[in-house]
């Protein structure tokens, strides 16, 4: 599988991202991860809807809770036809715990601890510590990338405008 340095930091530490670059104009490859209650959930079950994926390390964290919260207040404007998933490599279960505590309603969390579908698919799989890179991505109703961001420093909060206006833009 490839490997790609230079990209991204984890706390000023470089660290080596599995699987290959995602960019927009890409068709976005199919992944395979599980929801709350254990049930797979691929990314081809979406179609005919526009998708924000937001990759974030750990639910458990000081800025994935942050901007996942945020995320969710700002989707709020966003219609039916615009469906959020947050990945993270936690446990189906500490997610579901998690949105349950900070009262999470439109952002669908969805777990790639088994199998690192998603993260290698994407290539955000952080080969050190194996967990997800901070990521953005719009994956419109035909399945093809818009927006594609991988946030440099994974401890940074990410800037939700750009991602929310480019699902806006197509809807």
């Amino acid at each position: 599988m490839k490997e790609r340095t230079g990209l991204v930091t984890l706390m000023g530490n470089p660290v080596t991202l599995v699987g290959d670059e995602i960019n927009v104009g890409d068709k976005a490859p199919n992944f395979i991860v599980v929801d709350n209650k254990l049930t797979p959930v691929e990314l081809s079950s979406f179609q005919g809807k526009t998708c924000i994926i937001s990759s974030v390390p750990s639910l458990d964290t000081p800025v994935c809770d942050t901007s996942t919260r945020k995320f969710n207040e700002q989707a709020a404007e966003l219609g039916p036809d615009v469906v959020l998933l947050t990945i993270s490599m936690d446990l189906p279960f500490a997610q579901a715990r998690w949105c349950g505590a900070a009262g999470i309603e439109r952002v669908q969390t969805l777990s790639d601890h088994r199998e690192a579908s998603f993260g290698t698919a994407f290539g955000l799989l952080m080969k050190e510590v194996r967990l997800l890179a901070r990521a953005q991505f719009v994956v419109d109703k035909e399945g093809v990338v818009r927006y594609a961001r991988i946030i440099p420093e994974v401890a940074e909060e990410p800037d939700l405008a750009p991602v929310i206006n480019a699902a806006k833009a197509l809807v």
